[in-house]
């Protein structure tokens, strides 16, 4: 069955806080009501932990890193889900009841199968 991954966009916040349990109650009320779908999935932490990596020129070169986000937005990458579906459309009818829709978005991507 085909795989697709849903990355959630939402307020980058620390969804461990106190302030963040309702709305991680309903993440925890999806990943109950879709466990047959879901075959992986991670909340990540603030874009504040993030450590950015790139190499000067080409393969080989200097390894330059930087501490915070790759770029400063309203919505950061917040967790992500990798569901398995029949197709796009069912695939976007799960992430359609992802909190992360309410209220941020959810990007759904097909997974090329390795071989």
């Amino acid at each position: 069955m085909p795989q697709y991954l849903a990355l959630t966009y939402t307020a980058d916040v620390d969804w461990w806080a106190p302030e963040q349990a309702s709305e991680l109650a309903d993440y925890r009320q999806f990943a109950v009501d879709n466990a047959d779908c879901i075959r992986a999935s991670a909340v990540l932490h603030p874009t504040s932990t993030a450590t950015v990596v790139r190499v000067a020129g080409a393969r080989g070169g200097d390894v330059v890193i930087t501490d915070g986000p790759y770029a400063e937005t309203k919505e950061a990458l917040t967790g992500y889900y990798l569901l398995e579906a029949a197709d796009l459309e069912e695939a976007v009818a799960i992430a359609a009841q992802l909190p992360a829709a309410w209220g941020g978005a959810v990007e759904v991507r097909p997974v090329i199968a390795s071989k």
